[in-house]
């Protein structure tokens, strides 16, 4: 589902996934959302729809709220508007099964190290808050609806395709334009947070397996191993051969007004009730990503300066 046709996210959809048929929906509209589930009367729903950058967040608490949020509310309100639930005892062949994508940023300020399903929230932003919002929501649903609805609370999962805002794409983007002489410097903020990165398509094939299950629950995704942002950087520089010393310029402009400084998972529940663990770790994922940028700047679209000048506010 995406917000109109020329949306960038849909031009991005038919290039990597030719065969996905998209349909209209706004996660502020609610007339759209049930037109939406309504016209396509799916088995499965995964609500991965969000204003998900945290900085964002910041600048535009209000839309992330209605977004990230309130928007949780109008998606099962579609499910259950079409499916005809009134409540626990309505029928249910006709019931999709819901995913909502909880964060581990919910955690925050965290209470203990590692996080599980039941360590307490204390969210650090206005993403964390609405996440929140919709995790408890879900649970509501749940249980006032007999609706078939998990929370996935993933930690950072990452890939060649995130977004070039988000740290991890930063630094493999940044080592891969200095190696290329593209740029001679890359501008960062926190070098000292933690955080536990794993690989999106382990993290993907667990929603899945999330949905599969016989009863819902919700669920923690993670490698259980935390990073920091210096070891990524690090990494990210000597696997071109690069001194990363030589090329990042810390900018407290850039650090949050409230740093979430360490998030660890403990998926012990979900590698004993759903059988999950990854199978790609830190160092693969950095090498994987910064091999990734090095083709795409290396690229004909590169040639005429498109992608630098795209990204040059971000460096």
């Amino acid at each position: 589902m995406v917000r109109g046709q020329n949306s960038p996210s849909a031009r991005c959809g038919r290039q990597v996934h030719p065969d996905v048929r998209l349909v209209n929906g706004d996660l502020m509209d609610q007339s759209s959302l049930i037109s939406a589930v309504d016209r396509v009367r799916p088995d499965e729903i995964y609500n991965l729809g969000a204003l998900s950058y945290v900085p964002t967040s910041w600048r535009q608490p209000n839309t992330t709220a209605e977004i990230t949020g309130t928007g949780v509310v109008r998606m099962l309100e579609a499910v259950r508007i079409v499916a005809g639930i009134t409540s626990s005892r309505t029928p249910g062949p006709s019931r999709p099964r819901f995913y909502q994508a909880s964060s581990s940023e919910m955690f925050g300020k965290v209470r203990e190290t590692p996080q599980n399903e039941l360590t307490p929230f204390h969210p650090r932003s206005p993403y964390g808050v609405a996440k929140v919002f919709g995790h408890y929501t879900v649970q509501n649903y749940r249980e006032s609806y007999g609706m078939y609805a998990v929370s996935g609370m993933l930690f950072n999962h990452e890939s060649p395709i995130r977004g070039p805002e988000f740290v991890t794409r930063k630094v493999s983007l940044g080592a891969a334009a200095v190696k290329l002489g593209l740029r001679d410097s890359l501008r960062l903020g926190n070098l000292m947070a933690e955080r536990d990165w794993g690989f999106a398509g382990d993290y993907v094939r667990g929603m899945s397996m999330m949905l599969a299950q016989d009863e819902p629950d919700d669920y923690v995704l993670g490698t259980g191993i935390a990073h920091s942002v210096r070891e990524l950087v690090e990494l990210a520089f000597a696997h071109v051969d690069l001194d990363w010393r030589d090329h990042v310029v810390l900018d407290e402009a850039l650090q949050r007004p409230a740093e979430v400084d360490l998030l660890c998972a403990d998926a012990t529940k979900a590698q004993q009730r759903l059988g999950w663990k990854p199978t790609v770790y830190f160092e693969e994922l950095v090498g994987m990503m910064v091999d990734s940028d090095l083709r795409l700047l290396s690229g004909p679209q590169c040639s005429e300066g498109g992608v630098i000048r795209e990204l040059a506010d971000l460096w």
